[in-house]
């Protein structure tokens, strides 16, 4: 069973288990904190161990002997891997700058017209579209670990995919780029 305290909401109502207390709660923090972690990101990081808490319990499994214990690992985990996806995003900035100076330096003015038309219909598209073609012609992911990456169904990256593909492909025949 889950330790921890009952919330009611204004009717008095009880609204779930906490599992974790206020202590348990400020070492999280502090983890997720030693582990360079922004203050921003602090409170997602706190509800990401909760959840993984409850994910425990909802799986049938016993919860830890020492929660505070196993939710300090679970942040310091949490911690690393946002220095993870920290470094791959730093990574495919670089990427996409080493490609933007091979493309703009070797192949003349007309693949720097492509290369403008390309990037200006990118910065139209909304974010999440930009994010999963970035991802995916540019990084070179495969559609698991976009999904994977952001957090979304596979099918929501196909589907993202094929419009945003659509719509600068339409833009650039418009603009008789291609």
């Amino acid at each position: 069973m889950l330790r921890g305290r009952m919330r009611r909401d204004r009717q008095g109502r009880r609204e779930g288990v906490d599992p974790l207390d206020a202590a348990q709660e400020d070492r999280v923090r502090a983890v997720l904190a030693l582990g360079g972690v922004p203050h921003a990101d602090l409170p997602d990081g706190v509800q990401q161990v909760r959840l993984k808490l409850l994910e425990r319990a909802a799986d049938g499994r016993e919860a830890p002997r020492d929660v505070s214990a196993w939710a300090a690992v679970v942040a310091s985990n949490l911690a690393m891997d946002w220095h993870r996806a920290r470094r791959r995003q730093e990574r495919l900035g670089e990427r996409l700058a080493v490609l933007w100076r091979e493309a703009t330096d070797e192949d003349g003015a007309e693949s720097r017209a492509l290369s403008m038309a390309v990037t200006q219909g990118l910065d139209a598209l909304p974010d999440t579209q930009r994010q999963v073609v970035v991802l995916r012609f540019y990084a070179d992911l495969p559609v698991r670990a976009i999904a994977d990456e952001l957090g979304i169904p596979e099918g929501t990256v196909k589907s993202r995919l094929h419009t945003a593909v659509r719509v600068l492909r339409t833009r650039l025949h418009e603009g008789e780029v291609v």
